[in-house]
C-alpha cells in the first residue's frame, strides 16, 4: 500500500504539542479588523487547541494516525 500524503492545507495551519494536543490559529483576525473591539482583537492573537471531536479528523489529514 502506499504512503499517506498530508493535506498541504492542513501542514500549514495545524502543529503538534509535546503532550499531543493539536494547536490552531483563531479565525476572524485576518481583515475587516476596524469593527472590532481591541479586546476581541487582542484575544483572537492568542493560539487555542483543536477540540477533542475534531482530533481524529485533523490527524487523519495530517497522515498521523
Amino acid at each position: 500500500m502506499s504512503k499517506l500524503k498530508t493535506k498541504s492545507g492542513a501542514k500549514k495551519r495545524f502543529k503538534l504539542t509535546g503532550t499531543g494536543k493539536i494547536k490552531r490559529k483563531n479565525a476572524y483576525k485576518s481583515h475587516i479588523l476596524t469593527k472590532k473591539e481591541t479586546k476581541q482583537k487582542r484575544n483572537l492573537t492568542q493560539t487555542s487547541y483543536v477540540a477533542t471531536v475534531d482530533e481524529k479528523s485533523v490527524l487523519r489529514q495530517l497522515a498521523i494516525k
